[in-house]
């Protein structure tokens, strides 16, 4: 760990440099640097002057926001860091009692008037470092700036208005500022908002969540769920799940079979098969008949939650799995129980992967069928698969990337 005095040169340079990060490797390399930027602020966080921990983390998130603004940051690795940086900025401002009145001036300019808008600052999180002071003085800049606002445009008009952004950002703060207040109608309220999309029920129960509303943020999260089939019920679902197996763990299983009978895949399987535990018996033939209708979850569940390779493979030939990429992992874990009995299946998995002449196919073809050979060595089936060789070979005699490929994996 850096002395006091040398965190900002341990940091910063870390941080800051005049690459061309356009180029997307190049981007990610960077991130991972500044990640190891935020590892050190982290643990120089409880141990360093405070005072001199809030100046680095300041400073290294402004470069961060620089960083970014003229980065290809496609893979997300240089935002990490700068949320890293974004979760450090209030509790280092906390412990180093940063004056008020500039972290307040500072707020305000990050969010209307920063280099970017892909972040949100929280004044949930900075409520500690503002003090009741400070919260009154964010307030009222947030506002005189709405009070600068035209009349509100029609919904949908929403996001074609000249001030949609500002408008989003204050949306964004009265939300937080509702969940800071512990104002139940206010949450509902704004989290809700209309109430015609699944993730607004669910953002409702997060934050009546973080309030320890749990009674209301249970039945939230069951309208969120409640609401369609879409992946935001899901989400909603899992939360309503989450709530109750903290709070309510006597309903967690009844809840598990709902979600699986609105939803049945392997996923949720696999969440039942977990929640049953003793009682599993007692759930197995509806979820067997479920996942029947679709081969590759009833496979998936079979193979990750039952861990039952045999009871996988008999599905998989009796439900007619028709999925390329599970019928390998398949093969692969069941010829540990017999490794003759896969032979057949690997054979007609390297036959659709020939199938169309793609050089990113050969490799992966030709070390199947190496592994093929070692698994049928000393078996009449060997033979088999050497002959088979051979008439691939034959077939794709006009392939030479495919017989170099052959020729690199030692077949004959």
């Amino acid at each position: 760990m850096p002395s006091t005095t040398s965190l900002a040169t341990a940091v910063l340079p870390l941080i800051r440099t005049g690459a061309d990060l356009h180029r997307w490797n190049a981007a990610n390399e960077h991130g991972r640097q500044m990640h190891r930027a935020a590892d050190i602020l982290e643990l120089a966080l409880v141990t360093d002057d405070p005072a001199e921990v809030f100046t680095v983390t300041s400073k290294a998130l402004a470069s961060a926001i620089t960083i970014i603004a003229r980065a290809d940051d496609s893979s997300g690795v240089i935002g990490d860091a700068c949320r890293r940086l974004l979760y450090l900025h209030p509790k280092a401002a906390a412990r180093a009692d940063a004056p008020v009145s500039k972290l307040v001036k500072w707020m305000i300019t990050f969010q209307f008037n920063g280099k970017v808008d892909y972040f949100e600052l929280d004044p949930v999180a900075y409520a500690p470092a503002l003090g009741e002071t400070g919260m009154a003085q964010y307030r009222a800049k947030l506002n005189e700036i709405t009070e600068q606002l035209g009349p509100k445009p029609p919904e949908d008009h929403r996001w074609s208005s000249p001030d949609s952004a500002i408008r989003w950002v204050l949306e964004w703060n009265e939300r937080r500022l509702a969940v800071y207040d512990r104002d139940v109608d206010a949450i509902i309220r704004t989290h809700s908002r209309d109430r015609k999309v699944a993730a607004w029920l669910l953002h409702t129960a997060e934050a009546l969540d973080e309030i320890g509303d749990i009674s209301l943020a249970i039945e939230w999260a069951k309208l969120g769920a409640d609401f369609d089939v879409g992946h935001q019920s899901v989400q909603a679902a899992d939360f309503w799940c989450h709530l109750l197996s903290e709070h309510r763990p006597s309903e967690l299983l009844d809840a598990r079979l709902v979600v699986f009978n609105r939803w049945p895949n392997a996923i949720h399987a696999g969440t039942l098969h977990e929640v049953a535990g003793d009682h599993w018996d007692e759930y197995r033939e509806v979820v067997v008949v479920a996942l029947s209708k679709r081969p590759a979850e009833a496979v998936s569940f079979a193979l990750s939650s039952l861990k039952d390779v045999r009871t996988a493979w008999d599905w998989a030939h009796s439900l007619g799995l028709d999925d390329d990429r599970l019928w390998a992992s398949l093969a692969k874990a069941y010829e540990k129980v017999d490794p003759l009995i896969v032979l057949p299946v690997l054979t007609r998995l390297v036959k659709n992967e020939l199938t169309e002449a793609n050089a990113h196919h050969y490799q992966p073809a030709a070390r199947r069928l190496k592994k093929m050979r070692q698994l049928a060595a000393g078996s009449e089936e060997a033979a088999q698969v050497d002959t088979l060789i051979f008439e691939l070979r034959a077939t794709y005699r006009r392939r030479p990337r495919l017989q170099q490929e052959f020729d690199r994996a030692g077949l004959p």
